[in-house]
């Protein structure tokens, strides 16, 4: 699908849940965020830094705060989309447009620019160290050419490589993630390049 330029565009890309969309993007700009596109989806922000961002996905539409981990989260709504790699961002998911509560929403939203302008934040940690899982160690030996495409992506992209690989618990799993990841490292994209784009 091609990228959408604008919010209204990425909205009417989304028919099953541009009415999902519609709503959830109306809260922000009730509230004021300035509104933009960027990794291809809606995004909310204030004072130039991401709040909040939109998304529809095949069985759920979905809002994710940058800053969600901060949140008290006291009606439990928020998840962690990717457990054990995301530490700041987390989830808010509707099956139908019917689970919208606009008035939960826009005080989770509330909360998150308030703490956006109260200075909390939860900063990568661009010190952890990139640890190789043995199977994607194994491929570079039958590959060369896998090695050097791996080691020009930049450091973000390379650990989200290793660590999607090795946090599959089954072995079954982690080859298969391997083997996905593969076509994709020789193109010189990022794992998560396609919710970028």
């Amino acid at each position: 699908m091609r990228k959408a330029k604008s919010v209204d565009e990425y909205i009417s890309n989304k028919p099953k849940w541009s009415a999902a969309l519609a709503k959830l993007r109306e809260v922000f700009l009730e509230i004021g965020l300035d509104e933009g596109i960027k990794w291809g989806a809606p995004i909310y922000m204030h004072g130039q830094k991401n709040v909040v961002g939109l998304s529809g996905f095949k069985s759920f539409v979905s809002l994710w705060y940058f800053q969600g981990a901060l949140l008290k989260d006291q009606k439990g709504l928020l998840v962690n989309a990717q457990e054990g790699v995301t530490k700041a961002q987390r989830q808010m998911r509707f099956s139908s447009i019917d689970e919208i509560d606009t008035r939960v929403v826009k005080a989770y939203t509330l909360e998150a620019i308030a703490n956006q302008e109260a200075g909390k934040e939860i900063k990568a940690d661009t010190q952890k160290p990139l640890v190789i899982p043995p199977e994607l160690d194994q491929a570079f030996g039958n590959d060369p050419d896998l090695q050097a495409a791996f080691d020009v992506l930049t450091l973000s992209k390379r650990r989200e490589y290793a660590d999607y690989i090795s946090l599959a618990k089954r072995q079954e799993t982690r080859n298969s993630r391997l083997e996905k990841c593969i076509p994709m490292i020789l193109d010189g994209v990022g794992l998560s390049d396609k919710y970028r784009c």
